[in-house]
């Protein structure tokens, strides 16, 4: 199934490049319990990836199929295997995966592997897991590289190959992590303390832009003092008038005073629920879970480009898209989109309007689908379904921007 945005929206996203939380592309395909080799599908936590796959010209990917042996709906020419589950050893390991998984991205590494982290998004304990891959997509490695934080909701990776994780909670904070684990994770109080969820960078403006996950929230940019560090800097809120947007400064970041962030501006502007975002080639993407929209950010402009309320099914179903979250972009622009409820799908939103489902998980009731990220080749897409229980996936398949020869 595919449906279609509204004439302005179509028009403002043909020949634009859209993102991802991880700012870089997200997979792989399945094996068998016994050797891992066999192409088929597995309910296992393989380590062993499929083989190379090829690309497709943008357009649909097609419809989904019956839901595989990993409760996957998936189209064809694409599979799936399970990564990690929560409470149990990443195979091979020895290291047991976290529960309530959450905001991801993917680090290239120098021996042509990658690493994908993974939030925790729990109360109490919290933070951050990676899972290392070589070359030819085999686990390698599992550990920790973030403790001392609680309920880590998204964040967003850095172009210089840090991972931000953020708090999601009113004395939240932001802390830079290495992917590798081979340094301490450290807080940067800089970057405020209020509900975070989200992360993006705009290397070029040099600044990052944050969510708040609040009702009233606000949307953050944050202007280092010194490109890149993360020490110091001024945090301010969207705030004006339509005609008039501008960047105010927040009177105090850390949250000390009795006003918090999002309040201390009279006439900051408000976003229902601000989940993921993405930035790419000089837009910032945010969604909005409290009214299912998708808003594009150009410097202090910022207008919605989807709108469930007004997007329907092409047969007059309802949305395709809804209970927008989490977000990632490939190389090619296409962003693809993480329902928190919904149908539990991964959502691509591609060129000329075209909204349609990549994944979908099938019976799992109480959940919500998380951290969506790419490989660095874009041939392989990993996220999670956060709760009963948590599962980490990764999908392998002819996703239209994959450089599979990369």
């Amino acid at each position: 199934m595919q449906t279609q945005f509204d004439r302005r929206a179509a028009l403002r996203l043909m020949g634009m490049g859209l993102v991802s939380s991880a700012a870089v592309p997200w997979l792989a395909s399945c094996s068998s319990d016994d050797d891992g080799a066999s192409g088929g599908p597995t309910t296992g936590a393989s380590t062993t990836a499929g083989p190379t796959t090829t690309t497709r010209p943008p357009g649909p990917v097609g419809p989904l199929g019956e839901p595989d042996a990993n409760g996957l709906q998936l189209p064809e020419g694409f599979t799936s295997r399970i990564v990690a589950r929560s409470g149990e050893e990443v195979t091979g390991t020895g290291y047991t995966w976290h529960g309530n998984p959450d905001g991801g991205a993917c680090f290239a590494q120098d021996d042509g592997g990658w690493i994908y982290v993974s939030n925790c998004e729990e109360a109490g304990t919290g933070g951050v897991s990676m899972v290392r891959f070589d070359p030819e997509g085999e686990i390698t490695e599992a550990a920790r590289i973030c403790d001392g934080t609680s309920i880590n909701c998204a964040g967003g990776a850095t172009p210089w190959d840090t991972w931000l994780t953020c708090e999601e909670h009113p004395d939240g904070r932001v802390w830079e992590c290495d992917p590798r684990g081979e340094e301490p994770a450290v807080v940067r109080p800089a970057l405020g303390t209020f509900k975070h969820e989200a992360v993006a960078v705009d290397a070029e403006a040099e600044v990052l832009y944050l969510s708040e996950d609040e009702p009233d929230g606000a949307l953050y940019r944050f202007v280092p003092a010194e490109w890149p560090s993360l020490e110091a800097g001024r945090l301010e809120v969207l705030a004006g008038p339509e005609d008039e947007r501008r960047w105010a400064e927040v009177t105090d970041a850390g949250g000390g005073s009795a006003s918090p962030t999002r309040n201390q501006v009279a006439d900051v502007v408000r976003f229902n629920g601000g989940e993921g975002l993405a930035h790419f080639e000089g837009t910032t993407y945010l969604a909005t879970k409290g009214d299912n929209r998708i808003w594009a950010l150009d410097g202090d402009d910022v207008e919605i480009v989807y709108d469930a309320a007004t997007t329907e099914a092409m047969d007059g179903a309802d949305p395709v898209l809804t209970g927008v979250d989490n977000i990632a972009v490939d190389a090619g622009g296409d962003r693809y989109v993480a329902e928190d409820g919904g149908t539990m799908d991964v959502v691509r939103l591609g060129p000329d309007g075209l909204v349609e489902p990549v994944a979908r998980l099938d019976g799992v009731e109480g959940s919500e689908i998380t951290g969506p990220a790419f490989s660095p080749d874009g041939t392989r897409l990993y996220f999670s379904s956060q709760r009963n229980p948590g599962v980490t996936y990764e999908v392998t398949g002819p996703f239209p921007h994959a450089e599979p020869d990369r």
